[in-house]
């Protein structure tokens, strides 16, 4: 018999951990560019591979019902695809040493790159030219860098996070 792609306790896990991401966003709002989303996204990589890619997009999809679908959206159909990419690209078998280190510096990477990733959207949607991208990344980067500080800080529950999650996947 062939397996379905997704089975309904995975569908309905996606679904929560996607909304986790999106009620986590809401409720650090007050904290300018400090969030739990990129955490999040390499701790699900981590743990589900290529599967997470759905409780990522059930977070861009939730950002979008709820702030409206506009411009400033567009660049979340590929930014957090790209944390995800990489995540997939390191060794599945990291001494655990070596991953503490690393998943928070991808992580505080990520935030760091944040504004050059956000900007190719900007460019092609306002029509500016190379001059006027690179200008609007480096306005930008005083906020990139807080926010890779924030995602270093949370990047150090990469760890204990899968290890929940791993432990949950067991038990289900």
């Amino acid at each position: 018999m062939k397996r379905k792609f997704l089975t309904t306790r995975e569908l309905a896990v996606f679904a929560l951990l996607g909304s986790f991401m999106f009620i986590s966003k809401l409720l650090m709002e007050g904290l300018p560019n400090v969030h739990l989303l990129g955490m999040l996204t390499i701790s699900y990589t981590l743990v589900y591979r290529k599967k997470a890619l759905i409780p990522i997009y059930v977070y861009v999809l939730l950002n979008g019902l709820y702030a409206g679908f506009n411009m400033w959206w567009v660049p979340y159909l590929y930014i957090w695809t790209v944390l995800w990419a990489i995540t997939m690209l390191l060794p599945k078998k990291m001494p655990k040493k070596v991953s503490a280190v690393v998943y928070p510096l991808l992580c505080a990477l990520h935030g760091l790159a944040f504004g050059t990733l956000y900007a190719p959207a900007q460019a092609l949607m306002f029509g500016l030219s190379f001059e006027n991208t690179i200008r609007w990344i480096v306005a930008g980067l005083p906020w990139d860098a807080v926010h890779a500080v924030g995602n270093l800080a949370t990047g150090l529950l990469i760890l204990p996070t899968v290890a929940v999650l791993k432990r949950l996947e067991k038990q289900g």
